[in-house]
């Protein structure tokens, strides 16, 4: 199977499946969400049957295709994934199905489309197992700007409160993110030879102040994206007004294109700029930790509150990869993985929370844990997986960031380690005035809070639950595909060392 075109097929598989379920008839939204829903297993199957087929101790790239475009330019559709992608692009598969099986009653409430609704969810899947999926630079930059177009709509047509400024608001701090992209993308080309190809341009010996611009240009629309402190405003909003579904996928996947695109264009094609910025890069880290944990404490909203602790944990994330060690980097890999997983799973249970009360405030629970018990249960495990718990998945992770970023720098590892205490601060503070305490007298008037988890949500909920518990104990066959990857980056760079011992960890963790 490694000569099947996987990568290709499985970007424009969601795209076709988006287009059968927009032109279904709008009378038959059950439909529509059915096959939307087989659709996205489609994509997971095949997902699986490619990560199966991936070699990780073979080529650094594989599934390699490449499809001529613009000669004229060097431009083509050229795919290949390392195991950063791999991994990413199988978070994607799993996530997606979840999400639109969470979100089978979301779209009503706005009264509009909601066949157009699941289309959407299977464009923003193709656009991003596109971005992820791209070896072509030029190719890149126009999944990094066209992703922005269904998760726009997403948010402004079927989004809550504030919905219309949050889209423009992401829609404008993406757009100038991705105009600086722009700048370097053609600086590049012209440095390198006229050509977008990836494997070429890595080749490419460029002059010190050239590489600094041109990793400027990349690095501030991938920090944008991620967000880093304080490029991060935008995302409070966005998550707070978009749909749980839409949410989940947000900040689960589509942030993770910022880090991503920092480990694949920053590193390996400015290595120079790359150093010459670390220490900058790993100050806005730890800022962005601190100030995402303090901010979060005080929010009484659940979605924002949700949304400004993934900008502690990309924090987490840059301080890994600019720390410039094995461990680190795949420590920051896998908490992009295990980040999705947790936090998809958070968003989607606070969505669960929210539709049952009609509110997103915390000020308006107070005690739901007695009316909805295993709803409750599973908020306190995504709340717990969220800060990090030994056992869980996010823990092996910030263990590798944290120990291999001590090793060469052990302030910026200290001051990090106060972003945990913040954590269990915020995360615990949530549940208990959530679902813990006196009961809210005002929860037993409704309806929806004496509805515990149905079946479907449960089958949201258990596969996440389940990986998280899985990769807690167990990261080695993830960390197998993750390693290689992450070593050649490190030798991209000039810096090499051991690749992290998983046993290691697993027994610091006892």
């Amino acid at each position: 199977m490694s000569n099947f075109p996987f990568l290709s097929v499985l970007t424009v598989a969601p795209l076709v499946g988006a287009l059968v379920v927009a032109f279904l008839p709008r009378r038959r939204p059950e439909l529509a969400k059915q096959v939307a829903f087989a659709w996205s297993l489609l994509v997971l199957v095949l997902s699986v049957v490619m990560w199966v087929s991936f070699n990780a101790g073979g080529d650094r790239f594989q599934f390699r295709e490449s499809y001529k475009w613009i000669p004229n330019w060097g431009v083509s559709f050229t795919f290949a994934a390392d195991g950063i992608a791999l991994v990413m692009l199988m978070l994607i598969a799993v996530l997606v199905p979840l999400v639109i099986l969470a979100s089978w009653h979301d779209a009503e409430s706005s009264k509009r489309s909601i066949p157009v609704y699941f289309a959407l969810l299977l464009i923003l899947e193709s656009t991003m197992i596109g971005v992820f999926a791209a070896a072509d630079v030029f190719l890149f930059y126009v999944f990094f700007e066209v992703m922005l177009v269904p998760m726009y709509f997403l948010i402004g047509s079927y989004g809550g409160h504030q919905r219309q400024y949050a889209a423009v608001k992401f829609f404008l701090y993406s757009l100038v993110g991705g105009l600086f992209m722009l700048a370097a993308v053609i600086g590049l080309w012209v440095v390198g030879g006229k050509t977008f190809d990836w494997q070429a341009l890595s080749q490419v010996d460029i002059s010190t102040g050239t590489e600094r611009w041109l990793f400027l240009g990349f690095f501030i629309a991938f920090a944008i994206k991620a967000p880093f402190f304080p490029f991060h405003t935008w995302l409070p909003d966005a998550g707070g007004a978009a749909p749980a579904g839409a949410a989940a996928l947000l900040v689960g996947v589509l942030d993770k294109v910022g880090t991503f695109g920092i480990l694949r264009y920053c590193l390996p094609l400015f290595p120079e700029a790359s150093k010459w910025f670390a220490p900058w890069a790993l100050a806005l880290g730890v800022i962005g930790i601190v100030y995402a944990a303090l901010l979060a404490v005080g929010q009484n909203d659940l979605k924002r509150l949700v949304s400004y602790t993934s900008i502690a944990h990309f924090g987490f994330i840059g301080v890994g990869i600019f720390a410039f060690t094995t461990q680190a980097g795949t420590g920051a890999v896998l908490y992009m993985l295990n980040h999705g997983l947790a936090t998809g799973l958070l968003f989607l249970v606070v969505g669960m929370l929210i539709s049952r009360r009609g509110s997103s405030l915390i000020s308006d629970f107070g005690g739901a844990g007695k009316l909805v018990p295993v709803l409750a249960g599973v908020l306190f495990f995504a709340g717990l997986a969220s800060l990090a718990l030994p056992g869980t998945a996010p823990f092996v992770s910030e263990f590798l960031v944290l120990i291999g970023t001590f090793t060469v720098n052990k302030p910026v590892a200290v001051i990090a380690t106060v972003g945990i205490i913040l954590a269990a601060a915020y995360v615990l503070w949530m549940v208990q005035r959530t679902t813990q305490g006196t009961l809210n007298p005002a929860l037993t008037q409704i309806d929806g809070m004496r509805r515990d988890l149905n079946l479907r949500e449960k089958a949201v909920v258990a596969p996440l639950i389940a990986l998280i518990i899985v990769l807690g104990f167990y990261p080695k066959p993830v960390t197998d595909v993750i390693n290689p990857a992450v070593q050649a980056t490190m030798d991209d760079i000039g810096r090499t060392d051991p690749a992290p011992s998983v046993g290691t960890v697993q027994e610091a963790a006892k």
